[in-house]
């Protein structure tokens, strides 16, 4: 392990890189917004969680002690996030699909941790999901109202931004300013309530077909989207915690809102640090299910949408996003995902290389500062491509020791084993896929060979015994040996 812990870390609050300093140490908690789990996730959910999961096995690489929480949105989660306004996105589902909400919380969640296992995702240490925390979001809610920064209206209570813009600062993080705010809303149906439009809900009465709903001492209803991580950030993290993640496309209004509820209750930031990560685009433009724009990683796994040139595998995608650095934007495109499969495909072999690779007496390679140049890169701001570049000079190295164009030193051997052990497997999380290659290829194989020995059989019912002979021949050249019996055919591969 490193003891190298000049970690700097870009802070969206503070708009610089900062040097990493938990509160507590050895001790980090990290809390990061989740999916909304009404379908399927797609190559934008991805992202945070391949980035975040980078973030957690960096910092577990440094020997810190990680609490690692990952929330799942299964209530409060409205249609238009910034208005509020629609059905929540979970019920609507339910709704068309004729099921309880519960069911499909269940069913997506599953795939969800289907996906991420595949795509080889660090399971976090708490996943809480918000319809478990309702009493914490009342209590927090309760404790808002108190402090005078909300309002009760017919059942439903709301977070009062301008009184709380007099204390305090409303959008220190996304940088927007109250005032034009105000200017450039317009009313909208549904919002006459709100003392003023860029009031956000902290509970809702639930109307009449509103399925999921929970009593309160405001009227039956639900907790409003912002609440949940506030709620459960510090449950789980305490009143002021390390580090608060999550993609570009939450920074307004819902981190934006969770800042102002945690001053609200408690009078200060909960968060130290914010990180966000950036958008994937397609031809420039947001991938995201409001769009109809995404691809499912399950579609990207089995190549079936008419987006895709071909399928790609789990470990393709982790490659293509750990190319980018996680702050800038990441276009789709078929010809950036065949780049990172060919790359991978090197690194991965590379490593292969490297493990057979003999010891001499001294080096002609320089290896030097490889190491500390992979560290570097991780340690300013988790710069993923600069620290891939830097293996890639290792690769040519392994290559051109294999070649015998050059020589390495045991030392230097042991050093360049331990920084793709550390590096390719452990913290970046890449894993070899030739064990899922080979069973597709052995499939494959039995799929042809029982159409050959098919083929064969109905040459033989037609007496045409030259093509069956044919047939057996041609095989028996490519060393695979057709044995006859009353039951049929077999085939077995010889040596």
């Amino acid at each position: 392990m490193s003891n190298n812990k000049h970690l700097y870390i870009y802070n969206t609050l503070s708009r610089k890189k900062e040097l990493f300093k938990p509160l507590k140490p050895p001790f980090v908690g990290l809390y990061v917004c989740g999916p909304t789990v009404y379908g399927d996730g797609h190559l934008g959910h991805a992202r945070p969680a391949i980035t975040f999961d980078l973030v957690f096995r960096y910092l577990l690489h440094l020997e810190y002690k990680v609490r690692y929480v990952r929330n799942i949105t299964d209530v409060g989660h409205m249609e238009n996030d910034e208005q509020e306004l629609g059905e929540d996105k979970i019920a609507k589902k339910a709704r068309l699909e004729k099921l309880e909400p519960m069911e499909v919380v269940q069913y997506y969640t599953d795939r969800y941790h289907e996906d991420m296992d595949i795509l080889n995702v660090k399971k976090p240490s708490i996943e809480p999901r918000a319809s478990g925390h309702i009493i914490e979001q009342i209590e927090l809610t309760k404790q808002i109202l108190e402090a005078g920064f909300a309002y009760e209206v017919n059942g439903s209570v709301y977070f009062d931004v301008e009184k709380y813009n007099k204390k305090h600062r409303y959008g220190k993080l996304s940088g927007r300013v109250i005032d034009d705010m105000i200017a450039n809303t317009r009313n909208l149906d549904g919002q006459e309530e709100k003392r003023s439009n860029v009031d956000f809900a902290l509970w809702k009465k639930a109307s009449p077909s509103h399925i999921m709903r929970w009593p309160s001492p405001w009227s039956e209803g639900f907790p409003g989207w912002h609440l949940e991580c506030s709620a459960m950030s510090t449950k789980y993290l305490g009143e002021v915690f390390d580090i608060h993640g999550g993609g570009m496309d939450l920074l307004f209004p819902h981190h934006e809102c969770e800042i102002a509820q945690s001053n609200a209750a408690q009078g200060k930031d909960a968060v130290k640090l914010w990180m966000h990560n950036n958008m994937i685009t397609i031809n420039g433009q947001k991938m995201g299910k409001s769009l109809g724009n995404f691809i499912t990683l399950r579609q990207f796994f089995s190549g079936e949408h008419k987006s895709l040139e071909k399928a790609y595998s789990p470990m393709t995608i982790r490659f293509f996003i750990l190319q980018a650095h996680y702050r800038s934007t990441l276009d789709f495109s078929n010809e950036a995902l065949i780049a990172a499969e060919k790359g991978l495909k090197r690194l991965l072999q590379a490593h292969h290389t490297l493990i057979n690779l003999k010891p001499a007496d001294k080096s002609s390679a320089d290896i030097t500062h490889l190491e500390a140049d992979c560290y570097n890169a991780l340690n300013d701001d988790f710069n993923s491509p600069v620290a891939i570049a830097h293996l890639f000079d290792a690769v040519r190295i392994v290559n051109s020791v294999h070649d015998g164009k050059d020589t390495l030193s045991k030392e230097d051997l042991e050093t360049l084993k331990r920084v793709f052990r550390n590096f390719v497997v452990e913290i970046f999380g890449l894993k070899s896929e030739l064990a899922s290659e080979n069973k597709q290829t052995e499939t494959l194989l039995h799929g042809i060979m029982k159409l050959l020995l098919d083929i064969r059989q109905n040459a033989k019912d037609q007496k045409d015994y030259a093509t069956s002979d044919n047939i057996r021949d041609q095989l028996a050249s490519l060393k695979i040996a057709i044995k006859d019996s009353k039951d049929g055919a077999t085939w077995e591969l010889k040596n």
